[in-house]
């Protein structure tokens, strides 16, 4: 009963910890990486799929990416939808290639980002919290209902809180290495 409470925390606060990895890759920094472009969605054939779906992204130097549609005619359709989306980019399109350069960020739009960074991080420790809270809380059902001792109880709490305690620690590290990178000139 205690192993699996424990593990099922363990889960559940992996699950949070790689859903802050994913949200700070939405927070661009300065360098063109093709991860910043995952949340477009482009109109194909009467549905919304993924960029990465119709095209190659690809690393054209430090601060552009370049496009390649597998289609043609999907040139101007992937270029509105870049624009529509909420990143700030201007796409320009040569022929077939679609290029995206990446704009300096300034000063205030790095502290705006480390705002963002550390709200998610934030967001990322609550939820953490919250999985303690449920597991303490099932520790004390089975306790309620005696099917562990008091000593089970606290060995488990004291499992469950170790958890906490590292999976916060891994939060403040991404969220100093997520800082790092948008100071980086």
């Amino acid at each position: 009963m205690l192993n699996e409470i424990a593990q099922d925390a363990e889960t559940r606060m992996k699950k949070s910890a790689d859903a802050l990895v994913d949200n700070f890759k939405k927070i661009r920094t300065g360098r063109a990486h093709p991860s910043i472009l995952e949340t477009v969605q482009v109109p194909y054939y009467g549905s919304d799929v993924p960029l990465s779906q119709v095209a190659n992204i690809s690393v054209e130097d430090a601060r552009t990416l370049s496009i390649v549609p597998w289609e043609k005619p999907m040139v101007p359709v992937i270029e509105k939808a870049i624009m529509k989306s909420d990143l700030g980019l201007n796409p320009s399109t040569s022929g077939e290639n679609i290029r995206v350069p990446m704009p300096a960020l300034t000063e205030e739009t790095r502290k705006g980002y480390i705002r963002r960074a550390r709200a998610e991080a934030e967001n990322a420790r609550i939820a953490i919290r919250n999985i303690r809270r449920d597991a303490n809380g099932d520790l004390k059902d089975l306790l309620k209902e005696k099917e562990i001792t008091e000593d089970d109880e606290r060995r488990g709490e004291d499992r469950v809180q170790k958890l906490t305690n590292q999976f916060v620690a891994e939060v403040d590290k991404l969220l100093e290495q997520k800082e790092a990178d948008l100071m980086e000139i």
